[in-house]
Parts: structure tokens; sequence; C-alpha cells
């Protein structure tokens, strides 16, 4: 192992024992707005038919064995078989479950999702929220293809699949509304993300919120989920290790929750 992934794996190892830490349940929240969101939506089973169809989704996937070249910034990186991309990108099925929930939970009808890959994530969205206007935004067009051919097949309608720079395509998409939901799933820098979430923060509302996925990928995550926490706009943050939720209520004080699920 290169000296590189050795520094990669023990910040991963040392975060996850901080977190082990610090995290909390149910029973040492003392915020009813959290308090609720772990009982009635953390803690909350899935209904059987919704995980069935992801699932499906999920298999096709993992069954494609097909090559397809791989971009990113417009920069083709290499061929990968689709099925190798799904398994290690693609989004757990704890993680999926979580997702849905949430969803559910929230009800946002107005989402954006920024990297649809394989569409996995999406896949997850469409099927909790039937109702919403999701829209997702994927820079390497044959990982996009594949995502909008599943999604026409499985009929998810309510997507809306565009392909094109994240920089650019996130600023044209956010213009034009505000959104409940901005799920910040790709290009895992501090200074992509800061962007996007800075970018983003002039089109939510009292009620949206955001998720940040893998934010102790790296250590340029962590950084930038510690910057996130501090913005002046931001009120509650929680972080379930895996993911960074974020919220914008001013009836609520600023404060942080370190939770496991």
């Amino acid at each position: 192992m290169s000296l590189r992934n050795l520094n990669k794996l023990f910040f991963r190892i040392k975060s996850y024992i901080s977190f082990i830490i610090k995290s909390k349940n149910k029973h040492g929240v003392h915020s009813p707005f959290v308090f609720d969101l772990i009982t009635k939506c953390f803690n909350k089973k899935n209904p059987t038919n919704f995980d069935q169809l992801f699932l499906k989704y999920k298999k096709e996937l993992f069954k494609n064995t097909s090559t397809i070249n791989v971009t990113s910034n417009g920069t083709i990186s290499n061929m990968r078989q689709v099925s190798k991309i799904s398994k290690s990108t693609g989004i757990s099925n704890k993680s999926a479950k979580l997702l849905i929930k949430l969803m559910q939970y929230y009800k946002p009808t107005s989402v954006i999702e920024i990297e649809t890959s394989l569409g996995l994530s999406t896949a997850a969205l469409s099927i909790s929220l039937p109702n919403s206007s999701i829209t997702t935004i994927e820079e390497c067009r044959e990982t996009g293809n594949i995502a909008q051919n599943l999604f026409n097949k499985y009929q998810f309608k309510n997507i809306k699949l565009i392909i094109g720079n994240f920089n650019e395509t996130l600023a044209k998409q956010l213009n034009k509304n505000t959104f409940d939901f901005v799920f910040f799933n790709g290009n895992h820098t501090k200074k992509a993300t800061l962007d996007y979430f800075k970018l983003s923060l002039s089109y939510i509302h009292n009620n949206s919120f955001f998720l940040f996925n893998n934010i102790y990928r790296n250590f340029e995550m962590k950084q930038a989920w510690e910057e996130i926490k501090k913005n002046p706009s931001v009120t509650v943050t929680i972080d379930t290790y895996q993911w960074g939720l974020v919220f914008f209520r001013k009836e609520q004080q600023k404060e942080h929750f370190t939770i496991r699920i």
C-alpha cells in the first residue's frame, strides 16, 4: 500500500473513532426537532415495496458487464465496467434505505442532486418522492446515458437528468427556482463542495435542507464540513459519519449534533 493510501486509511480510522466517541443516540438528544427526526425517521422501518424496487434497479447495474468511457471535468479517465462502477461508487443499501426514509419524512417537492453517476441514489429519491420534481446533474455522458435508460425502463418520470459541467449547470438550474432539498453527491474536494454550497444558499427557504455525502471521505471534505457548520445561514447540522445534514430553520438555535444511526 502506498504512503498516500496509508494516510487516507489512517485518517478514516481516526475520524471514525472520534465520531464514535462524540456520537449520541436519541437518549442523548435534547432538541425536539432532532429527537423527532431520529425517532420518527431514522428509526422507522422502510416499506418493503420501496426496498424491493431499489434493489431490483441495483441488481440490474450489478449484472451489466459492458464498459464505458468515464469522464470527469471533460477528461476521459479510463474504460470501466458498469458493474464495477456501481459496486465501488454506488450508494449502499443502508444509505439508500435511510435516504428513502428521510425523503418520506420531509417530503421535499423540489429536489436537485449533484452527480447522478449511474442513478442509484436518484432512483432512491424517485421511489420515495413519486410526486416531486427531481433534477439531477451528471458530468459524464456515458454514465448519464445508462442512468437515463434505466429511469425510462423503471418509469421514473419525475427525474430530469442534465448532462454538463457541475459549476455551469448547477448555476443555471438553481437560478430557476428555490429548492426544498439539495443532495451534494459528487466532486469531493473542499473548493468544489464549498463553491456548490455557497451557490445554493441563494436559492433556499426556511425549511430547505442540504445533504452532503461522504463528509469524511478525505481531509478536504472534513475541512469543508467544518466551514459549512460555521456558516451564519446554517442553524442545525447533523453528522451521521456517512452524511452531513444541514438545516436553515430560523426558529432553531445554532447547534451541531453527532448521531449514531
